[in-house]
């Protein structure tokens, strides 16, 4: 069976979850091709190309190791390859991502001290440069933050966190996941001096879940040198040998390389500053069609207003999850459920990927007949609103 659906439903699928997203033709037919030898010559050639143009996409010139896992995969890296049992870590709860990042930690045997938030907007940036101040003995060794939480729509300011910990005059590495917003929203990984940087394939990368990725500063790669945590799968350091001429240390996804491979060129071709443009315009244009709905969105932060999803809050009494599947049933549409405390209170509007103009209007199409279908309480013209400012920024 090619692809299951419950019922037979005429018309293209509308995934508009925050990732998965959907995969481009040219990405699935480059997924297509014969898998090669990984040990052959043809192999380390196209591996030692394909790094290039992945260190592109991170706007970094330093190394980038890809794993055949998910984000998660990339998250257990960064931190068994930088820290050691009983280290202490600096963590803001953001969203539901960040909770479960620091649940790692814990599991790890990592301290992780709480900056908690109320989900409603991106890392607190002074509450981060007051704990490092506090921290005068340097037993931190990390800032781990989530740069877009998903579960909310809130986008951190990393470049701010990174002129906090210089503020303090901390010595503590910062680890930043990327794993929602990397191609769909700026992201500087040397610029922002970052040192481990984490991202998965399924979102802005627009391809299928099973690659996931780290970005290396020299600071982080000198603390592999130290880090007592248990690390086999996961060590960087056969990764960055074998890296060294295109090959990997074990069995590589070859054909979720290839996707890899053709996605970067997709990003490049449009040139990085035009897909972030991209996202932030129908990002807007999501906002407003929510203004218009007279609905609340979960962000309450402008700064923090996230370009690759839009968390929408629903009013009281309402649920975000019969919403859903009243669109999911009527329309063949899905949207991202509420997760943690947001269950059932928010639904979640991708709109990042391989993603144009008339694939937000159908999306908004679908949720403004959704509201209605579910008599959830709201005004008509959100699609209107969002079309109107798309005319005037095309």
């Amino acid at each position: 069976m090619a692809y299951y659906q419950s019922k037979p439903v005429a018309g293209r699928h509308f995934l508009q979850i925050p990732g998965p997203t959907n995969v481009p033709d040219r990405v699935l037919r480059a997924m297509d091709n014969p898998t090669m030898d990984h040990r052959g010559p043809d192999f380390g050639r196209f591996g030692a190309q394909l790094l290039e143009k992945v260190r592109a996409v991170f706007q970094t010139s330093q190394p980038v190791v890809i794993y055949p896992a998910s984000g998660t995969g990339a998250w257990e890296a960064a931190l068994t390859n930088t820290l050691s049992p009983g280290d202490r870590v600096l963590m803001c709860e953001t969203g539901w991502f960040a909770h479960l990042w620091q649940e790692m930690a814990d599991r790890l045997g990592i301290q992780a001290q709480l900056l908690p938030t109320d989900w409603r907007r991106g890392a607190d940036v002074p509450a981060i440069e007051a704990a490092l101040r506090e921290d005068r003995s340097h037993a931190i060794k990390a800032v781990c933050v989530v740069h877009n939480e998903t579960s909310t729509g809130c986008t951190s300011r990393i470049e701010e966190v990174r002129k906090a910990i210089d503020a303090a005059g901390h010595p503590a590495l910062l680890l930043v996941d990327t794993i929602s917003s990397l191609g769909s929203i700026d992201y500087k990984h040397d610029a922002w001096g970052v040192d481990v940087t984490v991202a998965g394939s399924q979102k802005g990368l627009m391809l299928p879940p099973g690659l996931s990725f780290n970005a290396i500063s020299a600071k982080a790669l000198k603390a592999t040198e130290t880090a007592k945590l248990p690390r086999s799968f996961w060590d960087w350091r056969p990764m960055l040998k074998a890296n060294e001429t295109g090959y990997f240390p074990y069995t590589p996804a070859t054909n979720l390389l290839y996707g890899l491979d053709a996605a970067c060129d997709m990003l490049l071709e449009e040139g990085l500053e035009e897909v972030f443009a991209r996202h932030d315009r129908f990002a807007e244009a999501t906002r407003r069609a929510v203004r218009a709905w007279g609905l609340e969105i979960q962000c309450e932060d402008p700064r923090h207003y996230s370009s690759a999803l839009t968390a929408v809050r629903l009013p009281e009494g309402h649920s975000a999850n019969a919403l859903r599947a009243a669109i999911l049933e009527k329309f063949n549409m899905s949207l991202g459920n509420g997760l943690g405390r947001l269950n059932d209170r928010v639904f979640r509007i991708g709109h990042l990927g391989d993603f144009g103009p008339l694939s937000l209007v159908g999306t908004l199409g679908g949720v403004e007949m959704g509201l209605a279908a579910a008599g959830v309480p709201h005004k008509a013209g959100g699609v209107q609103a969002a079309m109107a400012y798309l005319n005037g920024n095309a």
